[in-house]
């Protein structure tokens, strides 16, 4: 069965022509868990859950850290994946 949503997601090329940039999406995402981190949390974590993927793939994506600055370290861990 298909998600709903699934039609929903839009190519980098749309992110790159409305907002200038591929990495809006991760942008944004950064922004909140600063304000987040302002407020008095002590760690951070990101997770991502990618839809239809056949049997036996890897569907989900997790991060977590509690060091001194956990949403740099999570945000440089997942550009440096992207770089790979």
């Amino acid at each position: 069965m298909r998600h709903s949503n699934a039609s929903i997601a839009k190519p980098v090329k749309y992110y790159i022509d409305k907002y200038g940039t591929w990495d809006y999406g991760l942008q944004k995402m950064y922004l909140m868990m600063e304000k987040q981190h302002n407020r008095g949390q002590d760690g951070a974590g990101i997770a991502g859950i990618k839809l239809d993927v056949p049997p036996g793939n890897r569907y989900i994506f997790r991060l977590r850290s509690n060091r001194t600055n956990p949403i740099n370290e999570i945000f440089g861990l997942i550009y440096e994946d992207i770089q790979k």
